[in-house]
């Protein structure tokens, strides 16, 4: 990737789940190129309302298709969500290819490494790995702004009003997903995560009243049958683990639903009238600290990890920086791709990328599996794939 890239070009993305945040923005980049669209039709008619009294309508008329051809094509492209690549050469071949897999790789990663953090050296302070890795992204974000890598728009108190109801369900939605990860094994908390899907699709048909057809319906009641024979058939189940997941859903997709509308109640606040993707990672991370540090004394969790012998091993802060480090490159990897292929690619990619993640899952960690169960979690995956495709139709 090289350096010289440009980070503001997309909205936002959801730090825990990969996909959540981009697949938001994919609909908003839409909604965007839909209005470009729609200008440059308007602009269109008055520019020739404007000269027909002055020029041949038909020679008009060839020189304003023309002149508009490469706009109206790349916004129709988009909109349809065809991959539009603007390099060319190699690096147009490769670009897609190379952005997707730093991008599966770092949200595989990131998972497996906070399982091991979690289970595999037995931490229990899920608020405190959340406080660390938010302070490892926050502190590199500000030092790429600051060498002029990145830009950042300038934080206000009116912001950060603005922006702190969708932080406090960003921090929720972390926490709980750690102590989720901390009980249950991966490849379960990767089917079960489909329920969020499910709970977004009703609050957008409650709230937005946005009705989805009927193969979003059928593969969203596949997801609902796979997450309920997957709890029934896995062998290490553990009542605590499901119902952090199930408050992880419910926040995940609250997220989903309030982000927008904080969004463009943030854009108003700033000067450039605008909030891009860097912005919104440093606002989520930065605020998020102080409500860690309150939520680590109210809930004890200082005490524990002043006495956790964990923390002498170096090996146990190297995985934690690099599963910091990771958050922080799901969100850059994650618009990287989106930028060189589309949003139909990246939607399909993302529910693809959970079939390698389930499988490291239950390599890495050895899990028990059934043979009843080994089936609900490709019934789950295959519900994923399902899902995203009906949504692309």
């Amino acid at each position: 990737m090289s350096t010289d890239f440009k980070l503001d070009i997309f909205p936002q993305h959801d730090p825990e789940e990969p996909g959540l945040g981009t697949t938001i923005t994919s609909k908003i980049l839409l909604d965007e190129k839909a209005n470009s669209l729609h200008t440059v039709r308007d602009q269109g008619k008055l520019s020739i309302n404007n000269f027909a009294t002055n020029a041949d309508p038909r020679a008009l008329n060839d020189r304003f298709l023309k002149a508009n051809k490469a706009a109206i094509g790349n916004s129709v492209s988009l909109l349809e969500g065809e991959e539009y690549h603007p390099l060319h050469g190699p690096m147009k071949k490769s670009g897609p290819l190379i952005s997707g897999a730093a991008y599966c790789i770092s949200s595989c990663s990131m998972i497996l490494l906070n399982k091991i953090v979690l289970s595999g050296y037995n931490f229990s302070a899920g608020i405190s790995l959340m406080f660390y890795q938010n302070f490892i992204t926050s502190l590199v974000v500000v030092l790429l702004s600051l060498s002029g890598r990145v830009s950042v728009e300038k934080l206000s108190w009116r912001l950060i009003r603005v922006w702190i109801p969708v932080n406090v369900i960003f921090i929720g939605m972390l926490v709980s997903g750690m102590y989720s990860l901390k009980y249950i094994n991966v490849a379960m908390v990767t089917i079960l995560k489909n329920v969020t899907n499910i709970l977004t699709a009703l609050g957008e048909l409650y709230l937005f009243r946005k009705r989805q057809n009927s193969k979003v319906w059928t593969a969203m009641f596949v997801m609902i049958i796979s997450a309920i024979s997957g709890g029934i058939t896995d062998l290490s189940f553990d009542p605590v683990g499901y119902a952090w997941q199930i408050i992880n859903c419910v926040l995940t997709a609250s997220y989903s639903l309030t982000l927008r509308w904080v969004m463009d109640e943030a854009k108003k606040t700033t000067k450039s009238r605008s909030l891009n993707e860097v912005s919104m990672v440093l606002l989520n991370n930065l605020l998020s600290l102080p409500f860690a540090i309150i939520m680590i004394f109210l809930f004890g969790e200082w005490h524990y990890v002043i006495h956790a012998d964990v923390l002498e091993l170096p090996m146990f802060w190297v995985v934690a920086t690099a599963s910091g480090l990771l958050g922080l490159s799901i969100s850059f990897t994650s618009m990287w791709f989106l930028h060189q292929t589309g949003p139909t690619t990246y939607s399909l990619v993302g529910s693809l990328n959970k079939i390698p993640i389930s499988i490291a899952g239950i390599l890495v960690f050895k899990v028990p599996l059934s043979v009843s169960n080994l089936f609900s979690i490709l019934f789950g995956l295959f519900a994923g794939v399902l899902f995203a495709r009906a949504k692309m139709s």
